[in-house]
């Protein structure tokens, strides 16, 4: 029951940044702190109980009763966030079929659909935007768009169709492109997309906005069809082009109402079709963002002189490239940059390509260096690290280099100034990186460093569960002594915030943790060795060993209780001897075991450290005897007087201060339930005594948590009891009247006051 509370807690305050100097920051800071909409709160409440909410057709699919309706744009988000949640299936998107939702703008990103959910849900929608990025491969790209031209109305007035990374079933041909004469924006990128579907594309009357990225696609002489109306072409690692540079640049040099050109590519290609762009005077007249990342042969006065010769430019992609250091590039007003020189640079190349691993990697290994020695918090920055970190959940480089970089942005005190559902998110997707790589040493070390922060620790929503795992697992690797003693750091705090029941699921963690734990402690003794090492692993032995009988049992096992005789023997700081009773008060409360503390050597040490001078030890000491004297079986095996010890147990807390006294150690209680066969004793004052003034002590701590604790623990009849029982010692009826008084004081108007 009793356990060591980490007192090192960080201040849960947030520290904004200055809004001068970061005006992004402060933006991140206000959105991430601020409570979520009563929109988004009851959207998140329907998907959360879509099952009992609505009824079952006779194919097992859902629907909402009958007299639900949705507005339109509500109908929009609720889609949008039943995909994000990743809850949308055959069986859930049935619920958009009919006319009780009406969409327009339609969201299902990575979706796992079939043909048939997806015509039978959205196809008879009067849609303007699909955003049908990565869905399943049971969905491909041809049947998309059969489904969407079964709809005429579709056809003629569907806008935006974001297809991206979709699949396309083998021999099959996407001429249906066609017929979305509405089309206006078309990203194809990252599709098994031809030449011949460039060029049936190319004719639609209204398109404006072509991304073909890493497409198939040989040759762009078809773009020429649109030349008049195209206004955003994305043409990054096109590297099926058979085309020779003059060829493809007489193509753009046509492109004359073209605002966005990009043609990015990988650094490893080579490509220096960049490099001959810039030397054309006469292309691109009206272009205000060109995207030249990953180009080669780029240099600073190329990219100077193409911008000065079109000054409405207000975007440039450098990254990846040889250019960007000039002054040019931070004086010039209104034109962003995205590079890797600045971090103004980076944080709009991690915005800008977001989407893109190749640039997602190069941008954070640049923010990594630009941030190893950072002393500024940057929310915003951490932020876009962590929407990479969700974009790209499958690629090691970009999750090893964001852990990283997410390190340096919270290191020391720098976590203060997050807010606390930005710091959960990062947290939550390192510890999805650790699934989809168990194997990255360094990407569980990052892991593992972050965790150490007292703020996260502490403040942050994360699956202590899992942590507590994976941190117990690192105990028991041997290879990096600084690394596991931060692993028992961690754990001593986590321990604290499991429940009984979860530390007992635990299992063969729990297990192996604690004999490495104790091999550590033996080892410290043996070699005289007082460090922090040793204080943290007592700490975490402590605190794993609270409510938990299993881990007090494996503990015993262990030779648990020969080794810490052996630390009492050998160390006489009294804070190695409060953490070792702080865990033999855990065990002493557990029945089956407490028989085996009642021992000549045992026994010995626990009454001469119940006369220390420091506070907490004997304290700590006195709750182990109580514990062991309130059944006298186990004494009367043994050579040993029970009530000699009852009598110096009584004497030394005569002579203890006040209960409202400090303590250096600050002891918390997860329940009072051990306490209550000692107050029900009253042929033992000295029992009743110590469980007496332990509770008046941390109820005049924390009277909100202990008092509250009384009541629903049903613990205020037994003090009742005590006050009025006529055999009952002065003192203990004196206790239990001042932790009544202190009950009644914090809570006046609480409905359950004590019956006496």
């Amino acid at each position: 029951m009793v356990h060591f509370l980490h007192p090192d807690v960080s201040p849960r305050t947030i520290v904004p940044p200055d809004a001068q100097k970061d005006a992004l920051g402060c933006c991140v800071v206000q959105e991430e702190a601020s409570p979520y909409s009563l929109v988004n709160i009851c959207l998140n409440v329907l998907i959360t109980n879509l099952e009992k909410l609505c009824s079952e057709r006779s194919d097992g699919t859902l629907c909402f009763p009958k007299y639900w309706s949705f507005p339109q744009e509500l109908a929009d988000q609720f889609l949008g966030m039943m995909t994000w949640q990743g809850k949308l299936t055959d069986r859930t998107a049935s619920i958009f079929r009919g006319n009780q939702m009406k969409l327009k703008l339609v969201n299902i990103q990575k979706a796992k659909i079939s043909t048939s959910a997806f015509i039978k849900a959205f196809c008879h929608h009067k849609l303007i935007e699909l955003d049908a990025t990565a869905v399943d491969t049971d969905l491909p790209i041809s049947d998309i768009l059969r489904g969407l031209c079964s709809n005429s109305w579709i056809q003629q007035n569907l806008q935006c169709l974001l297809l991206d990374s979709t699949s396309i079933r083998q021999d099959s041909k996407l001429m249906f492109f066609g017929q979305l004469t509405g089309l206006r924006v078309l990203s194809v990128f990252n599709v098994c997309f031809h030449s011949e579907d460039l060029a049936n594309v190319s004719q639609l009357p209204k398109l404006e906005s072509l991304d073909i990225s890493n497409t198939l696609v040989t040759d762009i002489s078809s773009l020429l069809t649109c030349k008049d109306r195209l206004k955003s072409l994305t043409m990054h690692y096109l590297k099926c082009l058979t085309m020779t540079k003059p060829q493809i640049l007489s193509v753009i040099r046509e492109l004359k109402c073209l605002l966005h050109l990009d043609i990015s590519d990988h650094r490893q290609v080579e490509s220096d079709l960049a490099f001959h762009l810039l030397q054309q005077k006469d292309i691109l007249p009206n272009v205000v963002s060109l995207d030249i990342s990953g180009a080669s042969c780029i240099t600073d006065g190329a990219v100077e002189l193409f911008i000065r010769q079109r000054p409405a430019m207000r975007f440039v992609g450098l990254l990846a490239t040889d250019a960007g250091y000039s002054d040019f590039f931070t004086t010039k007003q209104g034109l962003r940059v995205a590079g890797g020189v600045s971090m103004n640079q980076i944080s709009e190349a991690l915005s800008q390509y977001r989407n893109r691993s190749c640039f997602m990697k190069e941008a954070l290994y640049r923010l990594f260096t630009e941030t190893f020695s950072m002393q500024v918090t940057m929310p915003a920055i951490l932020k876009l690290v962590a929407v990479g970190m969700r974009n790209h959940p499958l690629d090691l480089p970009v999750q090893f280099t964001a852990s990283a970089c997410a390190l340096n942005l919270t290191r020391q005190g720098l976590a203060r100034g997050m807010p606390v559902r930005l710091l959960s998110e990062v947290i939550c997707l390192l510890f999805k990186a650790l699934k989809n790589f168990p194997h990255c040493q360094q990407l569980q070390k990052n892991c593992l460093l972050s965790l150490t922060n007292s703020r996260i620790l502490v403040d942050v929503p994360f699956d202590r569960f899992d942590a507590a795992k994976f941190v117990m697992r690192w105990i028991c690797k041997r290879e990096n002594p600084k690394m596991q003693t931060m692993a028992v750091s961690v754990t001593s705090i986590l321990a604290l915030q499991l429940s009984p029941e979860q530390t007992a699921q635990l299992k063969e963690e729990l297990f192996m943790a604690i004999k490495e734990l104790l091999a550590i402690v033996k080892q410290k003794t043996t070699e005289n060795l007082d460090d922090v090492t040793l204080l943290f692993t007592l700490k975490a032995l402590w605190n794993l060993t609270d409510e938990s009988p299993a881990a007090c049992k494996h503990f015993m096992e262990n030779q648990g209780l020969t080794i810490f005789i052996q630390v009492l023997e050998t160390f006489s700081g009294s804070a190695i001897q409060s953490r070792v009773l702080g865990l033999l008060n855990n065990v002493a409360e557990v029945r089956e075991l407490s028989s085996k503390l009642v021992t000549k050597d045992v026994v010995k040490h626990i009454c001469a450290l119940l006369r220390s001078e420091t506070i907490e030890v004997s304290y700590f000491a006195a709750g182990i005897i109580a514990h062991l004297t309130s059944d006298k079986q186990p004494w009367m095996s043994c050579d040993l007087q029970r009530s000699a010890v009852l009598q110096d147990l009584y004497a030394t807390i005569q002579n203890w201060p006040s209960s409202s006294c400090k303590m250096t150690a600050l002891v918390t209680y997860r329940s009072f339930k051990a306490f209550f066969p000692l107050l029900g004793n009253f042929s033992q004052p000295e029992v009743q005594l110590w469980a007496l003034w332990a509770m008046y002590h941390v109820c005049s701590k924390n009277p909100s948590k202990y008092c509250k604790m009384l009541v629903e623990e049903e613990g205020l009849q037994l003090l009742c009891d005590i006050q009025e029982h006529n055999e009952a010692d002065p003192q203990a009826q004196q206790f239990a009247a001042s932790i009544l008084d202190d009950f009644r004081m914090h809570f006046m108007n609480y409905q359950k006051l004590p019956l006496c």
